[in-house]
């Protein structure tokens, strides 16, 4: 049995395509899944059911990513804890769960490079051209800096973040989301690129904020970023009445999480999620509370 948590995108999601850093924390929530042996190989996810050679883009995805890891045929069952195509990784922990839970079906070593590589197959057939973000979050957990050029690394936190996020609109394809701000770009290159140059500081005061526990000025610059991804065209009227609400109700920050043009918002709480959760389902939106403390640093060989 293999688990892999989902995730949230604090600051830097849109921007992290084209180089610029992210910050991301892993859920809890997210997929567990096993493996055995099969004639076959099969995927089970609910009531949905794949194959490599199908037709399906999940049969795809599957199939690719046996094949990155060189297993035998398996029979693999998914269970989903978060709700798919919102912003909140569950493609990615799907594709980590699977991967993890391939590797110890056929008893061989649970090695991260090989998660990722295989994770990232499988995340190439929904997204076209993944950052990688969501892949890393969903392998490492707690609160990562990730970019294409440097890859992943962890975050030591000065305090627990405690957050709440509500899905706060349709599903929406990552994939149509990245394409639109790639066509925007190609007709406003200025404008878009100060827009990414805006985001990466708002990430590189964000990293000050996240290690010295100031949850206050972290807020704010989620906030910032909000604005910035407003102005690229990937906000929502559901995605911004869920953050007023959230702020009415006393977050320090909220800003979609994820590609945008519905799907998920994530809110910064300073203690207490409940005020937050309560204004959200006043209004019907489905919301939970995740929280990601600091991981013990490993003292120095």
């Amino acid at each position: 049995m293999a688990h892999a948590g989902g995730k949230a995108i604090l600051l830097g999601e849109h921007a992290v395509v084209y180089g610029v850093p992210a910050i991301a924390v892993g859920l809890e929530r997210g997929v567990t899944a096993s493996a055995g042996p099969a004639a076959a190989s099969v995927l089970r996810m609910g009531e949905r059911t794949a194959q490599p050679d199908d037709g399906s883009e999940l049969g795809q995805a599957f199939g690719l990513l046996l094949a990155e890891l060189g297993v035998p045929p398996l029979s693999v069952q998914v269970e989903l804890s978060l709700p798919p195509g919102s912003g909140l990784g569950a493609s990615a922990a799907i594709a980590v769960g699977v991967a993890r839970a391939a590797l110890e079906a056929t008893a061989q070593a649970v090695d991260t490079e090989r998660v990722l590589r295989a994770a990232d197959a499988w995340e190439r057939v929904f997204h076209g051209n993944p950052s990688g973000v969501d892949v890393a979050a969903a392998a490492e957990g707690g609160c990562i800096l990730f970019s294409r050029e440097q890859g992943m690394s962890p975050i030591v936190l000065g305090r627990t973040l405690v957050l709440a996020l509500a899905v706060a609109g349709p599903p929406a394809s990552t994939k149509s989301m990245v394409e639109g701000v790639a066509r925007l770009r190609e007709r406003r290159p200025e404008l878009v690129q100060k827009t990414l140059d805006g985001i990466e500081a708002l990430v590189k005061n964000a990293k000050l904020c996240l290690e010295a526990g100031d949850l206050p000025g972290l807020g704010r610059l989620m906030d910032l970023n909000q604005m910035l991804l407003s102005g690229l065209f990937v906000s929502t009227e559901g995605i911004e009445n869920a953050c007023h609400l959230a702020r009415q109700a006393g977050a320090l920050g909220a800003k979609l999480t994820g590609a945008g043009g519905g799907g998920s918002v994530v809110a910064l709480a300073d203690l207490d999620p409940e005020p937050v959760l309560a204004a959200w389902r006043s209004v019907g939106l489905s919301c939970f509370a995740a929280e990601v403390r600091p991981k013990a640093v490993e003292p120095s060989p």
